[in-house]
């Protein structure tokens, strides 16, 4: 029997549930997930093997018209999701009626590529609302296969996969057997950290952190960890801290109970706030963070 490899990509508008059913696919919780828009920032990849396969699935950021580098950066990701894709996994919310950028859309409905368009969320709506979302896409994306699922709920999830599995071009595997996705460690200790920050600060102050973990030492029953909350004004770093360190301290005992958890070690994680001006507008400061796409 031939064996199956492919790359799956997930676009969609912000908060439809992208990262939600990447984990949902993968069985981990590679990609963080909060009710605010932008949680993810970067390209992740998770790797799922089986008899005969191989699915390489690629949660992207929300698609959004960029307001600055940081976020021009961020679609550059969508951008090359759409370049190496052999399936593109097209994630809509029940009610939803567009996609935020007409140029991407246009690319999707145009694709040379099996898509597969989930309608995601049905558990939040009722059966009338279904059958309308289902008779709008069949209308505007008529070269799509379409699932209604809810990601959250599991609903729907393994019939889509088995279908992905099904359009996988015959390829040998791209990476390890073993291996469960493309990024370091340090970059789940940063998003883990920065996901805590989204659930607890209001506004602009999770938008303007980034997380650099500037120490990551492994023994056999513990992991040392020292990581750095970029900010980009004096007052933000105020904000972070808290009262008395307060806030600060929720956060680094959250990240590191989620840690332990992640890793299956103990963690010890140490935690401080820096400021770094205007980092999400310097091209430099955002090739140090792994934003560059060139």
């Amino acid at each position: 029997m031939a064996h199956k490899a492919g790359f799956v990509n997930i676009v969609g508008n912000p908060n439809v549930g992208k990262s939600t059913l990447m984990n949902a696919f993968v069985g981990e919780r590679l990609s963080i997930i909060t009710s605010k828009a932008q949680t993810t920032r970067h390209r992740i990849l998770g790797i799922v093997n089986g008899e005969g396969f191989q699915v390489i699935l690629s949660d992207t950021p929300g698609i959004i018209k960029p307001a600055y580098e940081l976020q021009q950066s961020m679609m550059e990701f969508v951008r090359s999701a759409f370049e190496d894709a052999d399936l593109l996994l097209y994630l809509v919310e029940l009610g939803e009626k567009e996609l935020k950028d007409e140029d991407f859309f246009r690319k999707i409905k145009n694709s040379s590529i099996p898509v597969l368009l989930l309608i995601n969320k049905i558990d939040k709506g009722d059966e009338s609302l279904l059958a309308e979302a289902l008779e709008l896409w069949s209308e505007k994306l008529p070269n799509a296969e379409i699932f209604a699922i809810s990601a959250l709920e599991n609903f729907g999830v393994e019939e889509v996969f088995k279908r992905i599995v099904e359009l996988l071009p015959e390829s040998p595997p791209f990476y390890p057997k073993d291996q469960l996705t493309d990024k370091p460690e340090r970059f789940f200790v940063n998003e883990i950290i920065r996901e805590k920050i989204l659930l607890h600060y209001k506004k602009e102050i999770p938008y303007s952190v980034e997380i650099d973990t500037e120490e990551f030492i492994e023994d056999e029953d513990i992991i040392r960890i020292r990581s750095v909350i970029m900010v980009e004004r004096d007052t933000q770093k105020g904000i972070i801290i808290g009262h008395k360190g307060a806030a600060l301290k929720r956060v680094g005992v959250e990240a590191r109970k989620d840690l332990e958890t992640f890793f299956g070690k103990k963690i010890h994680l140490e935690t401080y706030v820096k400021v770094n001006k205007n980092w999400r507008s310097s091209k430099s400061q955002l090739r140090r963070f792994g934003y560059d796409q060139k």
